[in-house]
């Protein structure tokens, strides 16, 4: 019997192998999480020197990508070691901490690879074998990064949030999540819709309310899920954030002008369409 027979025969085999997937994806999201926008800087103020014609540095700043350098302790700079970067079990096993300086390593690292394997194995769980399993995959793995970053940076990156759009929109050919007039009109109302809040808010407060990344993220959900998920994804999505920030300034005393980063909600809210739309639907429309 083959590996893909298997996986459709048993499915505790195959909610099992998509959470070590998850896990061991998790560890290069963190990876993107981290470094993407840091190269993203690195350009723009590349590219900031060259409209305003400044000399390159001196010394040039080391060039960060996805792959270089490679992880190391970022207090003491010592090289991670291959089985201390395992997923999960390598920060379980230093106990938090650099096996070189005893430096605290972040939660963040654990968390993220814990959260994908959970993320991946759920989805195993609904779908079963499938196109949708890897659609659903992809997708989860996407909003948890995208999660991350704009928690950290406030920032959701073009380079992640346009192809989310078009991969949902080439889903659509297929009918895998809804149907291509469907998808169209979700990216177009998703990015119209948050578009005019946007400039309405503006307008009457003279702030910016949001970032455009969240225009291009609702955008992103529409093309996946269609035009009718977007009504519930909107009221989830502004739900949770205005609890999560409400509670954060009466119990933490956070500054009412600092803004707060609104795409994990919407992150947060996909996914959940993504595993009960058809019920969040309904709930929607009565």
């Amino acid at each position: 019997m083959s590996l893909i027979e298997a996986l459709r025969a048993n499915f505790t085999l195959l909610v099992g192998l998509a959470g070590v997937l998850g896990l061991l994806v998790g560890s290069f999201l963190n990876v993107v999480a981290l470094r993407l926008p840091r190269m993203m800087e690195a350009e723009w103020k590349r590219e900031a020197r060259l409209i305003l014609e400044l000399p390159e540095e001196d010394p040039p700043p080391l060039r960060i990508t996805l792959s270089q350098p490679p992880s190391c302790c970022t207090s003491c700079g010592a090289r991670i070691r291959p089985w201390h970067n395992l997923p999960l079990l390598g920060w379980l096993w230093l106990r938090g901490r650099c096996a070189d300086c005893r430096a605290p390593i972040s939660p963040q690292y654990p968390l993220v690879e814990l959260a994908s394997g959970v993320l991946s194995a759920a989805c195993a769980w609904h779908f079963g074998w499938g196109p949708q399993l890897a659609a659903g995959l992809v997708l989860s793995w996407t909003l948890l990064v995208l999660t991350v970053i704009d928690f950290r940076d406030q920032l959701l990156p073009d380079a992640i949030t346009l192809p989310l759009l078009w991969v949902g929109l080439c889903l659509a050919c297929f009918g895998v999540f809804t149907t291509p007039p469907m998808a169209i009109a979700g990216a177009v109302f998703g990015y119209l819709s948050l578009w005019l809040i946007y400039h309405g808010y503006r307008l009457l407060t003279g702030k910016e309310g949001m970032g455009h990344g969240d225009f291009k993220l609702l955008a992103a959900l529409g093309a996946w899920f269609g035009a009718t998920s977007l009504p519930m994804i909107i009221l989830l999505s502004s739900l949770v954030g205005s609890v999560i920030g409400i509670s954060l300034i009466l119990f933490r005393g956070r500054d009412r002008n600092i803004p707060i980063s609104f795409g994990p909600y919407l992150a947060g809210a996909g996914w959940l369409t993504l595993i009960w739309g058809d019920a969040l639907r309904g709930l929607s429309h009565p």
